[in-house]
């Protein structure tokens, strides 16, 4: 997409809404993003509903280029520093957050929202309606310490959906971040 065909995204409380269905077909193609509404689990890579952007996603596609975002009220432009304020007001850790989608996009994955699994992120090789999710993220600062419930928690979580769990740590200061990976087996 170039700068001239951006599409517009709008600013609703802690969403993002493309109402354009060919846009937002468009922005789903390029790499899953968002969520088709009334669409539970979609098939293939063409959608025909406005799309729904989280604020993670959003803010992605707004520093790519990709997207332009208004305030759906009243109608007023949002750019790269303002939403990435909004977003820190409504989703803890946000800068942590961002930081690990930006760095598993980066390396090719389909990055989407984990809620229902009870984590940050899923993580797909292909994307979703083509594959499962094999990896569920749960981003957490560098000094979290994890305890045994923790594990028990995550692993109880992970074996029920089939999934593997990682817990991310990211370092701003130093731009790293580090991937636990916790993979079940049966004895």
């Amino acid at each position: 997409m170039q700068a001239e065909t951006r599409v517009k995204a709008y600013l609703v409380g802690d969403r993002l809404i493309v109402w354009d269905r060919i846009g937002g077909s468009e922005l789903y193609r390029r790499g899953f993003y968002g969520r088709p509404v009334g669409v539970g689990k979609p098939r293939g890579m063409d959608i025909d509903s406005p799309l729904i952007l989280d604020l993670v996603e959003g803010l992605h596609l707004l520093e790519e280029g990709l997207i332009e975002v208004y305030d759906q009220y009243t109608g007023r432009f949002i750019n790269v520093d303002e939403l990435r304020s909004h977003a820190r007001s409504r989703i803890e850790d946000f800068d942590l957050k961002y930081m690990v989608y930006k760095d598993l996009r980066s390396r090719g994955y389909i990055v989407s929202t984990g809620i229902k699994f009870g984590s940050d992120f899923a993580i797909y090789r292909y994307g979703p309606g083509i594959d499962h999710a094999p990896y569920l993220v749960q981003v957490r600062k560098c000094d979290y310490t994890i305890d045994a419930t923790d594990i028990v928690r995550a692993g109880r979580l992970a074996t029920a959906v089939r999934k593997s769990f990682i817990v991310a740590l990211p370092k701003i200061e130093d731009n790293r971040i580090s991937y636990l990976l916790f993979r079940w087996f049966k004895v």
